[in-house]
Protein backbone atom coordinates (compact mmCIF):
# COMPACT_ATOMS: atom_id res chain seq x y z
CA UNK A 1 0.00 0.00 0.00
CA UNK A 2 1.38 3.42 -0.91
CA UNK A 3 2.53 5.73 1.90
CA UNK A 4 1.42 8.75 -0.13
CA UNK A 5 -2.05 10.10 -0.78
CA UNK A 6 -3.27 8.99 -4.20
CA UNK A 7 -3.09 11.98 -6.53
CA UNK A 8 -5.92 12.47 -9.00
CA UNK A 9 -6.10 14.94 -11.86
CA UNK A 10 -5.54 17.92 -9.61
CA UNK A 11 -6.69 20.49 -12.12
CA UNK A 12 -10.17 18.95 -11.89
CA UNK A 13 -10.50 19.68 -8.18
CA UNK A 14 -13.31 22.14 -7.31
CA UNK A 15 -11.12 25.19 -6.74
CA UNK A 16 -14.11 27.50 -6.96
CA UNK A 17 -15.25 25.98 -3.67
CA UNK A 18 -11.88 26.69 -2.11
CA UNK A 19 -11.91 30.27 -3.40
CA UNK A 20 -15.22 30.83 -1.66
CA UNK A 21 -13.83 29.55 1.63
CA UNK A 22 -10.80 31.86 1.71
CA UNK A 23 -10.33 35.43 2.85
CA UNK A 24 -7.17 35.73 0.75
CA UNK A 25 -7.13 35.57 -3.08
CA UNK A 26 -6.87 32.33 -5.04
CA UNK A 27 -5.00 32.76 -8.33
CA UNK A 28 -5.42 30.26 -11.19
CA UNK A 29 -4.06 29.92 -14.74
CA UNK A 30 -5.40 32.73 -16.89
CA UNK A 31 -5.98 35.06 -13.96
CA UNK A 32 -4.20 38.45 -13.90
CA UNK A 33 -0.92 38.12 -12.05
CA UNK A 34 -0.71 34.34 -12.39
CA UNK A 35 2.82 34.32 -13.82
CA UNK A 36 4.21 36.74 -11.26
CA UNK A 37 2.53 34.80 -8.45
CA UNK A 38 4.10 31.50 -9.49
CA UNK A 39 7.61 32.94 -9.93
CA UNK A 40 10.10 32.05 -7.21
CA UNK A 41 13.59 33.30 -6.36
CA UNK A 42 15.36 30.78 -8.62
CA UNK A 43 14.62 31.75 -12.22
CA UNK A 44 15.40 28.18 -13.39
CA UNK A 45 12.15 27.04 -11.78
CA UNK A 46 9.17 27.23 -14.17
CA UNK A 47 6.24 25.41 -12.60
CA UNK A 48 2.55 25.90 -13.22
CA UNK A 49 0.31 25.30 -10.20
CA UNK A 50 -3.39 24.66 -10.59
CA UNK A 51 -4.00 27.31 -7.93
CA UNK A 52 -2.13 29.56 -5.52
CA UNK A 53 -3.73 30.72 -2.28
CA UNK A 54 -2.24 33.88 -0.80
CA UNK A 55 -3.60 33.12 2.64
CA UNK A 56 -4.83 35.91 4.88
CA UNK A 57 -4.83 34.03 8.19
CA UNK A 58 -4.50 30.62 9.85
CA UNK A 59 -8.09 29.75 8.94
CA UNK A 60 -7.14 30.06 5.26
CA UNK A 61 -4.22 27.71 5.80
CA UNK A 62 -6.48 25.15 7.45
CA UNK A 63 -8.95 25.40 4.57
CA UNK A 64 -6.18 24.80 2.02
CA UNK A 65 -4.72 21.83 3.88
CA UNK A 66 -8.15 20.23 4.23
CA UNK A 67 -8.90 20.85 0.55
CA UNK A 68 -5.63 19.28 -0.61
CA UNK A 69 -6.11 16.24 1.61
CA UNK A 70 -9.75 15.68 0.66
CA UNK A 71 -9.18 16.09 -3.10
CA UNK A 72 -5.83 14.33 -3.46
CA UNK A 73 -4.07 17.52 -4.55
CA UNK A 74 -0.30 17.99 -4.51
CA UNK A 75 0.47 20.68 -1.95
CA UNK A 76 3.43 23.07 -1.79
CA UNK A 77 4.09 25.65 0.92
CA UNK A 78 5.84 28.91 0.11
CA UNK A 79 7.34 31.36 2.58
CA UNK A 80 10.09 33.49 1.00
CA UNK A 81 10.35 31.40 -2.18
CA UNK A 82 14.15 31.09 -1.85
CA UNK A 83 14.33 27.29 -1.79
CA UNK A 84 17.16 26.02 -4.03
CA UNK A 85 14.98 23.47 -5.77
CA UNK A 86 11.93 25.71 -6.01
CA UNK A 87 9.96 23.51 -3.62
CA UNK A 88 7.61 26.35 -2.74
CA UNK A 89 5.75 25.76 -6.00
CA UNK A 90 4.40 22.62 -7.69
CA UNK A 91 3.05 21.73 -11.12
CA UNK A 92 -0.74 21.14 -11.27
CA UNK A 93 -1.16 21.39 -7.53
CA UNK A 94 -2.06 23.90 -4.83
CA UNK A 95 0.42 26.42 -3.38
CA UNK A 96 -0.12 27.85 0.08
CA UNK A 97 1.57 31.25 -0.20
CA UNK A 98 2.31 32.61 3.27
CA UNK A 99 3.86 35.86 2.05
CA UNK A 100 0.89 37.93 3.21
CA UNK A 101 1.52 36.90 6.82
CA UNK A 102 4.34 39.27 7.79
CA UNK A 103 3.80 40.55 11.34
CA UNK A 104 6.49 40.47 14.04
CA UNK A 105 6.29 41.07 17.78
CA UNK A 106 9.38 41.70 19.91
CA UNK A 107 9.45 41.27 23.68
CA UNK A 108 12.62 43.15 24.71
CA UNK A 109 12.38 42.04 28.33
CA UNK A 110 12.06 38.37 27.52
CA UNK A 111 14.49 38.65 24.58
CA UNK A 112 12.10 36.98 22.16
CA UNK A 113 10.55 37.68 18.78
CA UNK A 114 7.43 36.13 17.32
CA UNK A 115 7.24 36.12 13.51
CA UNK A 116 4.55 35.02 11.09
CA UNK A 117 5.34 32.25 8.64
CA UNK A 118 5.53 34.60 5.67
CA UNK A 119 8.18 36.88 7.16
CA UNK A 120 11.59 37.34 5.64
CA UNK A 121 14.70 37.70 7.77
CA UNK A 122 14.69 41.36 6.84
CA UNK A 123 11.39 41.67 8.68
CA UNK A 124 12.84 40.10 11.82
CA UNK A 125 16.10 42.06 11.66
CA UNK A 126 14.17 45.31 11.30
CA UNK A 127 12.18 44.46 14.41
CA UNK A 128 14.97 43.14 16.64
CA UNK A 129 18.02 45.26 15.77
CA UNK A 130 16.10 48.35 16.92
CA UNK A 131 16.45 46.83 20.41
CA UNK A 132 20.12 45.89 19.92
CA UNK A 133 19.20 42.23 19.49
CA UNK A 134 19.19 39.55 16.82
CA UNK A 135 18.41 35.87 16.40
CA UNK A 136 20.63 33.60 14.28
CA UNK A 137 19.57 33.49 10.66
CA UNK A 138 21.25 33.27 7.25
CA UNK A 139 23.10 35.61 4.88
CA UNK A 140 20.39 37.31 2.79
CA UNK A 141 17.63 39.42 4.30
CA UNK A 142 15.20 38.43 1.54
CA UNK A 143 15.28 34.76 2.60
CA UNK A 144 12.05 33.44 4.10
CA UNK A 145 12.03 32.72 7.81
CA UNK A 146 10.10 29.47 7.39
CA UNK A 147 12.29 27.64 4.91
CA UNK A 148 15.60 28.64 6.46
CA UNK A 149 14.47 27.78 9.98
CA UNK A 150 12.98 24.39 9.19
CA UNK A 151 16.17 23.31 7.41
CA UNK A 152 18.39 24.30 10.35
CA UNK A 153 19.53 27.90 9.84
CA UNK A 154 23.27 28.61 9.38
CA UNK A 155 24.50 32.20 9.46
CA UNK A 156 26.76 34.90 10.88
CA UNK A 157 25.69 34.22 14.48
CA UNK A 158 26.02 30.41 14.42
CA UNK A 159 29.42 30.26 16.15
CA UNK A 160 28.23 32.42 19.03
CA UNK A 161 24.55 31.54 19.44
CA UNK A 162 24.00 28.30 17.49
CA UNK A 163 21.73 27.51 14.57
CA UNK A 164 18.37 29.15 14.03
CA UNK A 165 16.68 25.94 15.25
CA UNK A 166 18.73 26.09 18.45
CA UNK A 167 16.98 29.38 19.18
CA UNK A 168 13.47 28.28 18.22
CA UNK A 169 11.22 28.32 21.29
CA UNK A 170 7.91 27.33 19.75
CA UNK A 171 6.04 27.05 16.47
CA UNK A 172 2.36 27.21 15.57
CA UNK A 173 1.59 24.46 13.05
CA UNK A 174 -1.34 23.38 10.88
CA UNK A 175 -1.09 19.59 10.62
CA UNK A 176 -2.07 17.33 7.74
CA UNK A 177 -5.41 16.50 9.38
CA UNK A 178 -6.24 20.21 9.70
CA UNK A 179 -5.52 20.52 13.40
CA UNK A 180 -3.76 23.62 14.72
CA UNK A 181 -1.17 22.96 17.42
CA UNK A 182 1.70 24.71 19.14
CA UNK A 183 4.92 22.70 19.21
CA UNK A 184 7.54 23.37 21.88
CA UNK A 185 9.69 21.51 24.35
CA UNK A 186 6.58 20.97 26.48
CA UNK A 187 3.87 20.59 23.83
CA UNK A 188 4.15 18.01 21.03
CA UNK A 189 7.86 17.61 21.79
CA UNK A 190 8.44 15.03 19.05
CA UNK A 191 6.99 17.40 16.47
CA UNK A 192 9.11 20.22 17.88
CA UNK A 193 12.20 18.02 17.57
CA UNK A 194 11.35 17.22 13.94
CA UNK A 195 10.69 20.83 12.99
CA UNK A 196 14.20 21.76 14.09
CA UNK A 197 15.92 20.69 10.88
CA UNK A 198 13.41 18.28 9.34
CA UNK A 199 12.19 20.74 6.73
CA UNK A 200 8.57 21.17 5.72
CA UNK A 201 7.66 17.53 6.26
CA UNK A 202 5.34 17.86 9.24
CA UNK A 203 2.93 20.71 8.58
CA UNK A 204 2.52 24.38 7.73
CA UNK A 205 4.21 26.59 10.31
CA UNK A 206 2.19 29.78 10.61
CA UNK A 207 4.35 31.46 13.26
CA UNK A 208 7.68 31.03 15.01
CA UNK A 209 8.92 32.31 18.37
CA UNK A 210 12.69 32.71 18.72
CA UNK A 211 15.13 33.64 21.44
CA UNK A 212 17.03 36.86 20.74
CA UNK A 213 20.50 37.93 21.87
CA UNK A 214 22.21 41.22 22.52
CA UNK A 215 24.81 41.81 19.80
CA UNK A 216 27.59 44.32 19.25
CA UNK A 217 27.07 47.85 20.49
CA UNK A 218 23.28 48.37 20.46
CA UNK A 219 22.95 46.09 17.42
CA UNK A 220 26.01 47.49 15.64
CA UNK A 221 28.56 44.87 14.56
CA UNK A 222 31.88 45.12 12.77
CA UNK A 223 31.77 43.26 9.51
CA UNK A 224 32.50 43.10 5.83
CA UNK A 225 34.75 41.35 3.32
CA UNK A 226 38.49 40.89 3.12
CA UNK A 227 39.31 40.07 -0.50
CA UNK A 228 42.45 38.36 -1.82
CA UNK A 229 43.74 37.56 -5.28
CA UNK A 230 42.54 34.21 -6.64
CA UNK A 231 46.20 33.16 -6.82
CA UNK A 232 46.33 33.34 -3.01
CA UNK A 233 43.53 30.78 -2.54
CA UNK A 234 45.79 27.99 -1.26
CA UNK A 235 47.51 30.02 1.43
CA UNK A 236 44.30 31.79 2.46
CA UNK A 237 42.43 28.50 2.91
CA UNK A 238 45.35 26.91 4.80
CA UNK A 239 45.42 29.91 7.14
CA UNK A 240 41.63 30.11 7.47
CA UNK A 241 41.10 26.42 8.36
CA UNK A 242 43.68 26.70 11.17
CA UNK A 243 42.61 30.12 12.43
CA UNK A 244 38.83 29.83 12.60
CA UNK A 245 38.54 27.26 15.45
CA UNK A 246 40.91 29.36 17.56
CA UNK A 247 38.91 32.58 17.23
CA UNK A 248 36.53 33.82 19.93
CA UNK A 249 32.96 32.89 19.07
CA UNK A 250 32.05 36.56 18.73
CA UNK A 251 33.93 36.51 15.41
CA UNK A 252 32.78 34.42 12.48
CA UNK A 253 33.72 34.43 8.84
CA UNK A 254 32.66 32.49 5.77
CA UNK A 255 34.98 31.80 2.85
CA UNK A 256 34.03 32.30 -0.78
CA UNK A 257 35.41 32.09 -4.32
CA UNK A 258 34.02 35.06 -6.23
CA UNK A 259 34.23 37.44 -9.13
CA UNK A 260 34.42 40.96 -7.69
CA UNK A 261 31.17 42.75 -8.66
CA UNK A 262 31.42 45.62 -11.10
CA UNK A 263 30.17 48.56 -9.10
CA UNK A 264 30.38 50.42 -5.78
CA UNK A 265 31.47 49.90 -3.07
CA UNK A 266 34.21 47.88 -4.76
CA UNK A 267 37.18 49.79 -6.28
CA UNK A 268 36.97 50.00 -10.06
CA UNK A 269 40.36 48.35 -10.56
CA UNK A 270 38.95 45.16 -8.94
CA UNK A 271 35.76 44.92 -11.01
CA UNK A 272 35.45 41.56 -12.75
CA UNK A 273 38.55 40.13 -11.03
CA UNK A 274 38.41 36.52 -9.81
CA UNK A 275 39.20 36.42 -6.11
CA UNK A 276 38.82 34.61 -2.84
CA UNK A 277 37.23 36.36 0.10
CA UNK A 278 36.27 35.96 3.73
CA UNK A 279 33.25 37.90 4.97
CA UNK A 280 33.67 38.59 8.68
CA UNK A 281 31.19 39.48 11.40
CA UNK A 282 32.26 40.52 14.89
CA UNK A 283 29.46 40.81 17.45
CA UNK A 284 31.44 41.44 20.64
CA UNK A 285 32.38 44.64 22.51
CA UNK A 286 33.85 47.22 20.16
CA UNK A 287 36.57 48.08 22.67
CA UNK A 288 38.02 44.62 22.07
CA UNK A 289 37.59 44.67 18.29
CA UNK A 290 41.10 45.79 17.38
CA UNK A 291 42.69 42.90 19.27
CA UNK A 292 40.20 40.32 18.00
CA UNK A 293 40.44 41.46 14.38
CA UNK A 294 44.22 41.95 14.36
CA UNK A 295 45.03 38.51 12.87
CA UNK A 296 42.35 39.01 10.22
CA UNK A 297 43.74 42.35 9.12
CA UNK A 298 47.40 41.29 9.30
CA UNK A 299 47.31 38.18 7.15
CA UNK A 300 48.59 38.14 3.60
CA UNK A 301 48.28 40.86 0.99
CA UNK A 302 44.57 41.58 0.67
CA UNK A 303 43.22 43.47 -2.31
CA UNK A 304 40.55 45.03 -0.10
CA UNK A 305 39.85 45.20 3.64
CA UNK A 306 36.22 46.21 3.85
CA UNK A 307 35.65 45.86 7.59
CA UNK A 308 33.66 48.51 9.40
CA UNK A 309 30.92 49.14 11.97
CA UNK A 310 27.34 48.75 10.75
CA UNK A 311 23.96 47.68 12.09
CA UNK A 312 23.63 43.91 11.90
CA UNK A 313 20.65 44.41 9.60
CA UNK A 314 22.89 46.23 7.09
CA UNK A 315 25.35 43.31 6.98
CA UNK A 316 22.41 40.96 6.44
CA UNK A 317 21.32 43.07 3.45
CA UNK A 318 24.81 43.50 1.99
CA UNK A 319 24.39 40.89 -0.76
CA UNK A 320 20.68 41.34 -1.50
CA UNK A 321 21.28 43.69 -4.44
CA UNK A 322 23.87 41.33 -5.97
CA UNK A 323 21.42 38.42 -5.94
CA UNK A 324 17.96 39.73 -6.85
CA UNK A 325 15.06 37.40 -7.46
CA UNK A 326 14.89 35.85 -10.92
CA UNK A 327 18.51 34.85 -11.50
CA UNK A 328 19.07 31.26 -12.63
CA UNK A 329 20.65 29.12 -9.89
CA UNK A 330 22.06 25.60 -9.87
CA UNK A 331 23.20 24.30 -6.47
CA UNK A 332 25.44 21.44 -5.30
CA UNK A 333 26.23 21.04 -1.61
CA UNK A 334 28.00 18.98 1.05
CA UNK A 335 29.00 19.12 4.71
CA UNK A 336 32.72 19.13 5.54
CA UNK A 337 34.29 18.34 8.91
CA UNK A 338 37.65 19.58 7.62
CA UNK A 339 39.17 21.44 4.70
CA UNK A 340 41.71 18.92 3.44
CA UNK A 341 44.71 19.58 1.22
CA UNK A 342 42.91 17.70 -1.55
CA UNK A 343 39.87 19.94 -1.10
CA UNK A 344 42.05 23.04 -1.35
CA UNK A 345 43.53 21.77 -4.63
CA UNK A 346 40.00 21.30 -5.96
CA UNK A 347 38.94 24.79 -4.88
CA UNK A 348 41.97 26.27 -6.61
CA UNK A 349 41.21 24.41 -9.84
CA UNK A 350 37.54 25.28 -10.07
CA UNK A 351 37.81 28.73 -8.53
CA UNK A 352 39.91 29.75 -11.52
CA UNK A 353 37.12 28.48 -13.79
CA UNK A 354 34.15 30.42 -12.35
CA UNK A 355 31.85 30.23 -15.40
CA UNK A 356 29.80 33.41 -14.87
CA UNK A 357 30.22 36.62 -12.90
CA UNK A 358 27.80 35.58 -10.15
CA UNK A 359 28.81 31.90 -9.85
CA UNK A 360 30.50 31.13 -6.55
CA UNK A 361 31.48 28.65 -3.86
CA UNK A 362 30.93 29.30 -0.15
CA UNK A 363 32.02 27.54 3.06
CA UNK A 364 29.89 28.47 6.09
CA UNK A 365 31.26 27.51 9.54
CA UNK A 366 29.26 25.29 11.89
CA UNK A 367 31.18 25.22 15.16
CA UNK A 368 31.27 26.96 18.52
CA UNK A 369 27.79 27.08 20.05
CA UNK A 370 26.38 24.86 17.30
CA UNK A 371 28.71 22.06 18.42
CA UNK A 372 27.44 22.21 22.00
CA UNK A 373 24.06 20.87 20.92
CA UNK A 374 23.93 17.08 20.72
CA UNK A 375 23.65 15.36 17.35
CA UNK A 376 20.30 13.85 18.33
CA UNK A 377 18.95 16.84 20.28
CA UNK A 378 17.42 18.30 17.12
CA UNK A 379 16.74 16.84 13.69
CA UNK A 380 19.78 18.75 12.36
CA UNK A 381 22.55 16.20 12.86
CA UNK A 382 25.83 17.77 11.71
CA UNK A 383 27.24 18.91 15.04
CA UNK A 384 30.89 17.81 14.63
CA UNK A 385 32.21 21.20 13.67
CA UNK A 386 33.25 22.10 10.17
CA UNK A 387 31.47 23.81 7.32
CA UNK A 388 28.38 23.69 5.13
CA UNK A 389 29.68 24.02 1.60
CA UNK A 390 27.77 25.08 -1.48
CA UNK A 391 28.76 25.39 -5.12
CA UNK A 392 26.40 27.59 -7.10
CA UNK A 393 26.19 28.39 -10.78
CA UNK A 394 24.31 31.71 -11.14
CA UNK A 395 23.47 33.93 -14.09
CA UNK A 396 20.59 36.07 -15.39
CA UNK A 397 20.85 34.59 -18.91
CA UNK A 398 19.25 31.15 -19.39
CA UNK A 399 21.69 30.54 -22.26
CA UNK A 400 24.41 30.12 -19.62
CA UNK A 401 22.59 27.41 -17.67
CA UNK A 402 24.42 24.50 -19.40
CA UNK A 403 27.92 25.84 -18.78
CA UNK A 404 27.32 26.84 -15.17
CA UNK A 405 25.51 23.57 -14.41
CA UNK A 406 28.33 21.50 -15.87
CA UNK A 407 30.91 23.48 -13.88
CA UNK A 408 29.01 22.98 -10.62
CA UNK A 409 28.58 19.25 -11.20
CA UNK A 410 32.23 18.66 -12.09
CA UNK A 411 33.35 20.76 -9.12
CA UNK A 412 31.09 18.81 -6.75
CA UNK A 413 32.18 15.43 -8.14
CA UNK A 414 35.81 16.34 -7.53
CA UNK A 415 35.17 17.77 -4.05
CA UNK A 416 32.62 15.29 -2.70
CA UNK A 417 35.17 12.59 -1.70
CA UNK A 418 36.58 15.07 0.87
CA UNK A 419 33.14 15.70 2.42
CA UNK A 420 31.36 14.34 5.48
CA UNK A 421 28.62 12.81 3.33
CA UNK A 422 25.32 14.63 3.58
CA UNK A 423 24.36 18.22 2.79
CA UNK A 424 22.45 21.13 4.27
CA UNK A 425 18.94 20.43 3.01
CA UNK A 426 18.30 24.12 2.31
CA UNK A 427 21.03 23.94 -0.36
CA UNK A 428 19.78 20.79 -2.09
CA UNK A 429 18.01 20.71 -5.44
CA UNK A 430 14.89 18.57 -5.85
CA UNK A 431 16.44 15.69 -7.79
CA UNK A 432 19.11 14.31 -5.44
CA UNK A 433 17.32 11.16 -4.22
CA UNK A 434 16.44 9.44 -0.95
CA UNK A 435 20.01 8.35 -0.20
CA UNK A 436 21.21 11.95 -0.09
CA UNK A 437 18.33 12.95 2.17
CA UNK A 438 19.03 10.09 4.56
CA UNK A 439 22.74 10.94 4.62
CA UNK A 440 21.89 14.53 5.48
CA UNK A 441 20.09 13.42 8.65
CA UNK A 442 22.55 10.70 9.71
CA UNK A 443 21.27 8.69 12.68
CA UNK A 444 18.25 10.97 13.11
CA UNK A 445 16.55 9.75 9.94
CA UNK A 446 14.70 6.77 11.46
CA UNK A 447 13.26 8.93 14.23
CA UNK A 448 12.17 11.47 11.63
CA UNK A 449 10.26 8.77 9.74
CA UNK A 450 8.44 7.88 12.96
CA UNK A 451 7.54 11.51 13.67
CA UNK A 452 6.34 11.75 10.08
CA UNK A 453 4.16 8.68 10.54
CA UNK A 454 2.58 10.27 13.62
CA UNK A 455 1.86 13.71 12.15
CA UNK A 456 1.59 13.08 8.38
CA UNK A 457 1.06 9.34 7.82
CA UNK A 458 -0.26 9.77 4.25
CA UNK A 459 2.66 12.07 3.28
CA UNK A 460 0.48 15.02 2.31
CA UNK A 461 3.52 17.25 2.80
CA UNK A 462 5.82 15.63 0.25
CA UNK A 463 6.87 18.58 -1.94
CA UNK A 464 10.10 19.01 0.03
CA UNK A 465 13.28 17.07 0.76
CA UNK A 466 10.91 14.31 1.61
CA UNK A 467 11.05 12.06 4.65
CA UNK A 468 8.73 9.14 4.05
CA UNK A 469 6.59 8.00 6.98
CA UNK A 470 7.66 4.83 8.74
CA UNK A 471 5.53 1.82 7.87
Amino acid sequence: MSDTITRSATTAAPYEDLAGALRGPLTRPGDPGYDSARAVYNGMIDRHPAAMARVADVADVIACVNFAREHGVDLAVRSGGHNAGGLGVVDDGLVIDLSGLRSTTVDPGAHTVRADGGCTWGDIDHATVAFGMATPSGFLSSTGVGGLTLGGGIGYLTRRFGLTVDNLLSADVVLADGRFVTASADSHPDLFWGLRGGGGNFGVVTSFTFACHDIGEHGTVIGGPVIYDIADTTKVLEWYRALLPSLPEELSGWFGLITVPGGPPFPEDLWGKKACAIVWCYTGPHAQADDVLAPVKAFGSPLLVGLGPMPFSVLQQAFDALFPAGLHWYWKADFFTEITDAAIETHVTFGSQLPTAASTMHLYPIDGAAMRVGQSDTAFAYRDGGWAGVIVGIDPDPANIPVMTEWARRYWQALHPTSAGGAYVNFMMDDEGDDRIQASYRGNYDRLTRVKATYDPANLFHVNQNIRPAS
